[in-house]
């Protein structure tokens, strides 16, 4: 799965289109390097996001086309806020 949509689904970021301009600007890195939103999100992923002054990064358990909401939350854990 893309990494734009994939922060979209697990509802990392609310909207594709600002998953794809945080990738853009360089505020997504996978495994330590910078990824495109074409990126393909694997398993065992480390993925560290940057908002502002803060940084999430979290490990992706699972990689799923649709998910409930309430369900969304367990596709990744949370290493560090």
């Amino acid at each position: 799965m893309r990494l734009d949509k994939y922060l979209k689904v697990s509802r990392i970021i609310k909207r594709r289109t600002v998953a794809n301009d945080a990738c853009d600007a360089e505020h997504v890195t996978v495994n330590g390097k910078r990824a495109k939103a074409s990126y393909d999100v694997k398993e065992g992923d480390v993925l560290e996001i940057t908002f502002g002054q803060r940084t999430l990064k979290v490990r992706v358990l699972d990689v799923k086309e649709h998910i409930a909401k309430a369900d969304a939350a367990g596709l990744y854990e949370v290493i560090s806020e």
